[in-house]
């Protein structure tokens, strides 16, 4: 008897090769069995709904805020009744900052995390070694450093919105918490201000580049050489991946605390509507598992979920040390809402903070802006 899945992930070599190649072999292990791939864009992979993607895909690649919308709907299967109890403890146990958990939502397993991500520091160490200059270690040590033309970071709606929230969620653990305003007026619009004052000492198409075109440029000859913050790729540390490697750290301190960013990362799910249910889930056991994700999914330019990946002495020779450098940041990483509602927030609030980052205006009304939309989003809805 033959299988056929069919899988959606994204577009770059983190998100395809890696997935290809573990399938590869999951189906030569498995005679009869077949997997096929299709790849979206990065911008495709934050807007499309994964409802939609549920009906003609087995496998999905998600980022966890779906989390809500899943438990809510049902749209994909609960792991957690078709995996072990022991196998679910052991990648809650390895999880890479709260990679695993942010996948659970009440109870209710949607993916298993085979993709680990948060802005950390990126920069080309060749041209700090060749400068003799010290790399920042705070916030006005970046701006500092903008003032020479040489900082970039990814301005587009999306990432502008989620370097609002790592700042906030920097100052005050009051985040997110009320139900009628996101964050303290002072503290919101303070962030604003100063999110806006390092924008200005950077280059203008900044607000067009999402972070994989932050590290297209970096490793050209673009004359930028540090981003304080950007969702990581370890390919850009691989040997051959690109013209100049880029080395990554751990995030700054921001009024004296190490800046906490806003965990991102992908999660392997599978429909609800999966016609052959016991192989998909076969398939993201093996994927997930801590060897696969140790050798064949990183191997292959994947960016794994699972701990014993990020502490292999392998791993980390092969990407400039990316994993035990940047693992600190990830550990702190800031778990965003999953409310079912939630995206409603954030597919809009970016595009009032990038406004106001790129033109300037009245950060008190943007921030009035973003808790309007926030009130909005939780109508009807339930945490």
């Amino acid at each position: 008897m033959s299988v056929l899945l069919k899988g959606i992930t994204w577009s770059h070599s983190r998100g395809y090769t890696s997935i290809t190649a573990v399938s590869q072999r999951f189906c030569e292990l498995n005679p009869g069995v077949s997997i096929e791939w299709e790849k979206r864009s990065l911008q495709e992979f934050a807007d499309a709904p994964i409802e939609n993607l549920a009906k003609a895909y087995d496998l999905l690649i998600i980022d966890h805020p779906w989390a809500g919308f899943a438990a809510a709907t049902g749209i994909l299967l609960p792991l957690n009744e078709y995996l072990s109890a022991a196998y679910l403890a052991d990648q809650e146990t390895n999880s890479v900052g709260k990679s695993h958990l942010s996948y659970n939502f009440n109870g209710f397993q949607s993916a298993l995390a085979i993709d680990a991500a948060t802005p950390v520091a990126v920069y080309r160490p060749d041209y700090f070694a060749d400068q003799g200059a010290a790399l920042p270690t705070d916030f006005e040590d970046v701006v500092e450093l903008a003032k020479t033309g040489c900082v970039a970071f990814a301005g587009i709606p999306l990432n502008l919105l989620m370097d609002f929230y790592m700042y906030c969620a920097t100052t005050t653990s009051s985040f997110f918490e009320d139900e009628d305003n996101i964050v303290d007026r002072a503290v919101g619009i303070e962030v604003l201000e100063n999110m806006r004052r390092l924008a200005c000492l950077c280059r203008p198409e900044i607000f067009g580049w999402d972070p994989i075109q932050v590290h297209e440029a970096l490793s050209a000859d673009s004359g930028l050489y540090y981003c304080p913050y950007a969702y990581g790729y370890t390919n850009y540390s691989r040997r051959g991946y690109c013209d100049h490697l880029l080395k990554a750290g751990d995030l700054v301190n921001y009024k004296g605390t190490m800046l906490k960013s806003v965990l991102g990362g992908t999660g392997l799910a599978v429909s609800s509507l999966c016609e052959n249910r016991d192989m998909a889930v076969k398939f993201a056991q093996y994927a997930a598992s801590p060897l696969i994700q140790t050798t064949l999914y990183t191997e292959n330019g994947g960016q794994p979920g699972h701990r014993k990946a990020w502490l292999d002495e392998e791993n980390n020779r092969m990407t400039l040390d990316f994993f035990k450098d940047t693992l600190k940041t990830l550990d702190n990483s800031y778990l965003r809402p999953r409310y079912n509602g939630y995206l409603y927030f954030q597919d809009h609030a970016g595009d009032y903070v990038r406004d106001y980052v790129m033109n300037g205006g009245n950060a008190g009304n943007v921030l009035d802006q973003l808790n309007a939309l926030y009130r909005k989003s939780r109508e009807g809805k339930s945490i």
